[in-house]
């Protein structure tokens, strides 16, 4: 079947390229196959252009031709999933993959396919190398600095290597280059708040002479690598990093809270300043923003963040979501009473959301595309479910899918159909209910009025809030 798949590539791509105009500039193909697809499409992005979504056939597969190439790094992202790429003119850069096993399945053919499998094993290393940067970071820092000095030579070395076999482009190199280098500052940015974790991270500073070097040779403008995740990564560590600086100077702070108002204005006074490319300047302040809305659960603070936000972002599409973010938010502060929307449940039924209360309920928002997080919640659920029977458990999914691929899903995974929804408006739940990743929760009460909608499912806090609720359930005198 595999050999069938790119007999069929090939033919169209030698027929493509024979109907090509050689007028339209340079321009790659990009194709492939996906096992078990999450949705219908992909879509594919180089960060500068918007994104072009790209629908698979009846078989799954597609082939797309990209006019006009600017070369460089492009992403591509199904079903929650996300990818990076590297193109150049006249690639032919083909794939298969499963999405039960996204990274791992992932294996390029074509003409380009030996760059992007260079970079997909570099991608999977650098996961395995994350995983385990909770041990790293309780080195001693110089003990650290050796390790990470040795870890990026290893890595130089095996570039080195690879190009001694396969002759690459300059700009290739480049990309290449940087992503070890960037990945190698994000964790010495990263290492302070593992090493002395909240309650003594005011010993910043007492780091070794010389920690932070590295910071004479990073360019904080690089819109050629806006598209590279390590960049990105090292970006925000940095700006989180700088910032504590001013939070610790006046002696306000003891242990550390990521969510002071001060702390996160510094961070955009930074970037400010800092940053003059427009659109990576724009990036990081829509993004640290974000993040501020919606964990802060003062509205002053709120207030005073977006107001400093608007007078320095540059992008009025940004300025518009989180101005709308941030009035959903504010409907969803306990004491609320949660929004009603239409939902349908596993037999395609239309049901109001509203009429399924009528005792403290727990509703999860999740998504088909993180298998692996919905799989452990809903274990969870199962959990709370037989320690808490007064309280109701709803799953509704959010993902803009066709109801067949959730019940494939719902079915796949072998979850129980009775107390599972999607919503039948996915975009305009997620506005409703500001759902941002791969989950959301809300604690509410036989009226529907929030008890809680920024609380972790895994987190303590969670059975002390149904403990609560379902003594108060129990009382006869409540009303």
């Amino acid at each position: 079947m595999k050999f069938y798949f790119y007999i069929f590539l090939a033919f169209s791509l030698v027929f493509s390229c024979k109907n090509s105009s050689s007028t339209q500039g340079d321009y790659a193909y990009f194709g492939g196959e996906i096992i078990n697809p999450s949705n219908n499409y992909i879509t594919l992005s180089n960060g500068i252009e918007g994104k072009d979504t790209i629908y698979l056939d009846n078989n799954n597969r597609f082939l797309h031709k990209i006019d006009n190439l600017n070369p460089g790094l492009y992403s591509f992202t199904h079903g929650g999933e996300y990818q990076t790429i590297f193109l150049e003119p006249k690639d032919s850069l083909l794939f298969r993959l499963n999405t039960n096993d996204f990274d791992e399945s992932l294996v390029y053919t074509g003409i380009g396919s030996k760059k992007n499998n260079y970079l997909i094993k570099s991608f999977i290393d650098d996961e395995i190398e994350n995983k385990k940067f909770r041990n790293t970071s309780h080195l001693e820092p110089e003990v650290f600095q050796k390790h990470m000095v040795s870890r990026r030579k290893q890595k130089l070395e095996h570039f080195e290597e690879f190009l001694s076999k396969k002759p690459s482009s300059d700009l290739f190199k480049s990309i290449v280059k940087s992503s070890i280098d960037y990945n190698h500052y994000a964790y010495h940015e990263m290492f302070p708040f593992g090493y002395y974790g909240n309650n003594k991270l005011i010993h910043f500073k007492d780091l070794p002479e010389g920690f932070y070097d590295y910071r004479n040779e990073v360019d904080l403008n690089n819109e050629s690598l806006s598209n590279l995740y390590v960049y990105n990564r090292f970006l925000f560590w940095h700006f989180n990093n700088m910032a504590l600086n001013q939070y610790y100077i006046d002696g306000n702070h003891e242990v550390f809270d990521r969510m002071a108002l001060d702390y996160n204005i510094e961070k955009l006074k930074l970037i400010d300043s800092a940053v003059t490319s427009e659109n990576i300047k724009n990036y990081l302040l829509k993004h640290i923003t974000r993040d501020f809305i919606l964990n802060a659960n003062d509205r002053d603070e709120t207030n005073t963040m977006i107001n400093y936000y608007l007078s320095k972002s540059t992008n009025s599409k940004d300025k518009t979501y989180l101005k709308a973010l941030d009035e959903a938010s504010s409907k969803l502060r306990p004491g609320n009473v949660l929004p009603n929307s239409e939902l349908i449940d596993f037999e395609g039924n239309t049901v109001k959301l509203n009429t399924l209360i009528n005792a403290p309920t727990v509703i999860y928002c999740w998504s088909t595309n993180y298998k692996m997080h919905s799989r452990n919640s809903h274990f969870k659920i199962n959990e709370l479910r037989a320690k808490f029977p007064e309280v109701n458990f709803i799953a509704i999914n959010f993902n803009d899918n066709e109801l067949h691929y959730w019940k494939k899903t719902i079915r796949s995974l072998n979850y129980a159909s009775k107390n599972e929804y999607m919503f039948s408006n996915s975009s305009e739940a997620m506005e409703k209910y500001v759902i941002t990743l791969s989950h959301k929760i809300f604690v509410i009460d036989k009226k529907m009025r929030i008890v809680d909608s920024n609380i972790g499912l895994f987190s303590p806090e969670m059975t002390e809030v149904l403990e609560i609720l379902s003594s108060s359930h129990k009382s006869p005198n409540t009303k």
